[in-house]
């Protein structure tokens, strides 16, 4: 049986178009949404859940496409559904403002969402990612062979799929071990099932990543061609990955967030495995911060 978040209550939430969301919901007050990144699932966020849920309501999805949620068969699973897959979730649920953090893959969903549905979306945290738009404008030369999946799953349909699923575990376990900086975060149990649940997933992965490489930056570009901006308190916490590819990552995140509070940090991506109460930490700080309602 894969691990659970101990606590909470699990169910399955209807959200668009006949899919439905696997979520993991416990405490009560104002609720926040947490959502994980690749090659996770919603347990990613078990530790930070854990403390978060003893003053607000916590609501812990696995996205459209990623673990027990459905999988659609797309090309393109574009950041704007996924987003307003999240929205939906949350109105199921009773909740229809709310604060949202996401890291990896789930923050490019959290950012999206906070620019398409600004009245809704309260705070934002986003954890080591840049916006999508960026994060192929800094990607050039040799540095950029570290991000060879966004590359891979760029491909049109059929080859990456393909090569990844002749060695699933392979492909997917070398990120949970190149990018942990505390193994010991990563229990053998948890990457068991981080493993299992990509390997019943590729197809639905690479169209989450194919969709970076051509709506989701366009859809980026349209907003800061319209001088949009994230209207809500914003936390971003990543590693110094500017100081080896040579950009500011805290100018690139200022040119989105007038209120923005940006920190480098020195743990491993898996951050909020690795460093749990610094992470819920800094979403408590996030929490404490006067939304700008009217802010342009």
């Amino acid at each position: 049986m894969a691990p659970v978040i101990t606590g909470f209550d699990y169910r399955r939430v209807p959200v668009a178009d006949g899919v439905s969301l696997n979520v993991a919901v416990a405490g009560s007050g104002s609720p926040i949404v947490l959502l994980h990144g690749f090659p996770q699932t919603h347990l990613m966020w078990r530790h930070v859940a854990a403390d978060l849920a003893a003053d607000h309501t916590v609501i812990c999805p696995d996205l459209r496409g990623y673990g027990a949620s459905d999988k659609p068969a797309a090309p393109v699973y574009p950041k704007r559904t996924m987003a307003a897959d999240v929205v939906a979730l949350a109105r199921a649920l009773g909740h229809e403002r709310f604060a949202l953090a996401g890291h990896d893959r789930g923050a490019l969903v959290a950012f999206r969402a906070a620019l398409d549905h600004p009245a809704t979306i309260t705070h934002l945290a986003c954890l080591d990612v840049l916006p999508t738009v960026d994060m192929w404008d800094v990607m050039s030369g040799a540095g950029a062979a570290v991000g060879f999946h966004l590359y891979l799953m760029a491909q049109p349909p059929g080859l990456p799929e393909k090569l990844i699923a002749a060695a699933p575990d392979l492909f997917f376990g070398h990120f949970l071990d190149l990018w942990a900086g505390d193994p010991r975060a990563l229990p053998p149990d948890v990457r068991a099932a981080y493993l299992d649940a990509c390997r019943r997933a590729i197809p639905s992965i690479v169209a989450d990543y194919r969709a970076s490489a051509g709506v989701d930056a366009e859809d980026d570009r349209a907003d800061r061609a319209a001088g949009n901006r994230l209207r809500m308190p914003v936390t971003v916490l990543q590693q110094d990955w500017g100081a080896a590819l040579g950009y500011d990552a805290a100018a690139l995140w200022r040119g989105w967030a007038p209120d923005l509070r940006h920190d480098t940090v020195t743990y491993g991506h898996f951050m909020a495995e690795e460093a749990p109460a610094d992470i819920a930490r800094a979403l408590r700080d996030l929490l404490a911060r006067t939304p700008a309602m009217d802010a342009p």
